[in-house]
């Protein structure tokens, strides 16, 4: 059973915004026989990208929602997630990565390593997924993959190893050399389908001779018989070759790198061949749960599918025959008819359905076994919950979920739509964890919160195209959080009598800024001075103050709250008391401790043709955004600043009327930092003004 799971791989294909990552699974589609025409993703036939299945997705020509599709290549099953580029979407970048055991890093020809490039590269690090680069493009003006290599090796650190070299490049761009077997390869036919391998052409050989010993040296680390076949000046097997490459890359210690051009169905047979080479199968992983019965002790799993079960739900659809639940499996095996644990809720679901998806179609299956990616119909479930066999309890590590940054108030524009549209706000926020919906107690106002313009826009149109709610959307506003600056202490007594038991409570300590944690509580209080039964209502009472600081109306960060001191009453004294007297207590030292008010802070990178460069930089600057730097890419200019997210309304239509509609930009978000004094002015003014038209 184990030799069916080596032949398994679960890869995301993962990049920088319009590098070619959906047109590359189309081609990868193609060529494993599981489409049988290809469809482009800005095409003209209409069909759009299998991958892209969405109506928006086909009429923006980007991705949104990342789908999932198996294929079979070389008596090896592949399951693919391709997923957005779109930073705004990060989330399900973050998800897919969460269940993937390998990645292609898919980068551009032109533009090389860009700004979400090393984002998508932080996110493959953060759970150690292996990867292989595919530069892809190789056929635009401007190309070079060479360039590119050296960008991996400085920009992101990687051991960047190129596997192959390009035969000749931009329109004379006609193969590949591969630096392995020292053969090049011709992709004849119209679409490539015909490889045909011929010796190296005269005018390449020495480069080629050269590539190739740099490709043994680097591999060499990583294999003590290469290493001896080297030193002995021995003919060296491509088999040792390939396996010390692969071991380096399962370390994540060396990035093997080829090429080609996804559009002109190129390079893409050998990136399939290095996926079965060199990413690794579900049993090259470590896969850690925690044991819930152990105080979350960690547990190793074995991948093996006559093991109790454990699962990961990891995305949720809203299909039309219920609640659908991607899910990859770690151990065990899943049936139909099977009985498991929802390790969340402890709840007993029996499983109906089991399908494998190709985007946004599905096959039946009557099982699913370890180290697969399948989807069951009809369980209620959140993402990221655990499904377990029964008599197990343990819970895998959830995803990180970045914080929403932007909001915008809506309402809908008659009663059926305000039902549509609760409807579609219970289906969306459970799809998506950065997508946040709530009602606003003061305004009575429905408030939507997601990671950037983009991703808030598509949502509303989701809602009136697939819920038919008419909805209007009110101002985007910012995120905005308040801080202290300076330490300041508290003694608050709080004394309330009317007739019978009274109210009595005394707390004293202190509280101060801190950088690294949103808000810590601490109990300094020695020989029960308050008695260990208040101590939980004291921290309740504090934490109640934080969703709305007392200066600003905004959520209070980076605080930490010590109490040292204090004094109870045998009878006055309970649980509402002292979470009175904590209130009073913050109030009194949060108005000393210097509040001030923080603001998001967007990394912002601009890519413009060059005669455009100085118009966009005295743009930004307008808005508030500081210029880290800049650099040619060719003819095109990147433009890399740091810019409020306050600032940042608007901007995509300020810069294509800026720019003849030839530049484009990506935005995520970067960090907090403090609100300049005429910047808060404006927005106590704001303020003032919403709350007079308010009462």
């Amino acid at each position: 059973m184990n030799t069916e799971i080596q032949q398994v791989r679960n890869i995301g294909i993962s990049a920088h915004i319009d590098s070619g990552k959906t047109t590359l699974t189309e081609r990868i589609l193609y060529f494993t026989k599981r489409i049988h025409r290809i469809h482009e993703v800005k095409g003209k036939d209409g069909v759009g990208a299998t991958m892209d299945s969405m109506e928006l997705e086909k009429e923006r020509g980007i991705t949104i929602a990342s789908a999932s599709t198996y294929c079979e290549w070389k008596n090896h099953e592949i399951n693919i997630i391709d997923t957005p580029g779109h930073v705004d979407f990060t989330i399900e970048v973050e998800r897919a990565l969460r269940v993937l055991d390998g990645a292609v890093l898919v980068l551009c020809a032109v533009g090389g390593v860009q700004s979400q490039s090393i984002t998508v590269d932080q996110q493959m690090k953060r759970y150690q997924v292996p990867c292989v680069a595919f530069i892809n493009k190789c056929d635009r003006n401007g190309a070079d993959p060479i360039r590119v290599i050296e960008q991996l090796k400085e920009k992101l650190n990687h051991n960047a190893v190129a596997l192959q070299i390009p035969i000749g490049l931009e329109s004379d761009f006609e193969g590949l050399v591969d630096l392995v077997s020292m053969k090049a390869i011709y992709f004849d036919g119209s679409f490539g389908e015909n490889i045909r391998i011929t010796e190296i052409p005269e005018h390449l050989r020495d480069f080629a001779e050269k590539k190739h010993e740099e490709l043994i040296d680097a591999a060499a680390l990583f294999s003590e018989d290469l290493t001896d076949a080297v030193l002995e000046e021995k003919d060296i097997p491509e088999k040792l070759i390939i396996e010390a490459l692969r071991c380096g890359t399962l370390k994540r210690e060396l990035t093997p790198v080829f090429m080609g051009s996804a559009y002109k169905n190129k390079g893409v047979q050998t990136l399939l061949d290095a996926v079965t080479l060199f990413l690794p199968s579900p049993l090259d992983v470590v896969n850690e749960a925690l044991n819930l019965d152990r105080s979350e002790e960690k547990i190793l799993l074995t991948g093996n599918p006559g093991d109790p079960l454990v699962a990961l739900a990891f995305k949720l659809e809203d299909g039309q025959y219920g609640q659908l639940s991607y899910i990859r499996l770690y151990q065990g095996k899943l049936e139909k008819g099977d009985v498991v644990i929802n390790s969340r809720s402890r709840q007993k679901v029996k499983i109906g359905r089991i399908v494998r998806m190709h985007a946004d179609q599905m096959e039946e299956i009557s099982r699913i076994n370890a180290g697969y990616i399948g989807a069951f119909f009809g369980i209620e479930c959140a993402s990221g919950d655990t499904f377990t066999s029964p008599g197990l309890n343990v819970s895998m590590t959830s995803m990180y979920v970045p914080e929403p940054v932007i909001s915008v108030a809506i309402k809908p524009s008659t009663i059926q739509s305000e039902h549509n549209m609760s409807k579609a706000l219970n289906r969306f926020t459970k799809e998506d964890p950065t997508f946040r919906s709530y009602v606003n107690k003061e305004t009575g106002e429905t408030i939507i919160s997601g990671m950037g313009e983009l991703h808030l826009e598509i949502y509303l149109e989701r809602m009136k195209r697939e819920y038919n709610a008419d909805i209007i959307s009110g101002e985007p506003s910012v995120a905005y959080r308040e801080t202290i600056t300076c330490k300041s202490d508290f003694d608050y007594i709080h004394k309330k009598q009317t007739g019978g038991s009274g109210q009595y409570g005394r707390v004293a300590g202190y509280i101060e800024p801190i950088s690294d944690e949103e808000y810590v509580f601490e109990n300094k209080i020695t020989g029960g001075a308050i008695p260990t039964q208040y101590i939980p209502a004291c921290e309740k009472g504090f934490k109640s103050c934080l969703e709305k600081g007392p200066w600003m109306k905004y959520p209070v960060t980076g605080i930490r709250i010590v109490i040292t001191d204090g004094a109870s009453h045998s009878v006055d004294s309970s649980d509402m008391a002292f979470q009175a007297t904590a209130r009073g207590a913050f109030l009194q030292g949060y108005s000393k401790a210097r509040p001030v008010l923080h603001e998001p802070i967007m990394k912002v990178v601009v890519e413009t043709p060059g005669e455009f460069q100085g118009n966009v930089m005295g743009s930004l600057n307008q808005r508030r955004g500081i210029i880290i730097g800049s650099h040619d890419v060719g003819r095109m200019a990147s433009i890399e600043a740091q810019v409020p997210l306050a600032e940042m309304f608007g901007y995509s239509t300020a810069l294509r009327s800026m720019t003849q509609g030839k530049a484009q930009f990506t935005m995520e978000f970067s960090t907090y930092k403090q609100v300049p004094q005429n910047i808060l002015d404006e927005i106590q003014k704001k303020n003032e003004k919403k709350v007079k038209n308010g009462s």
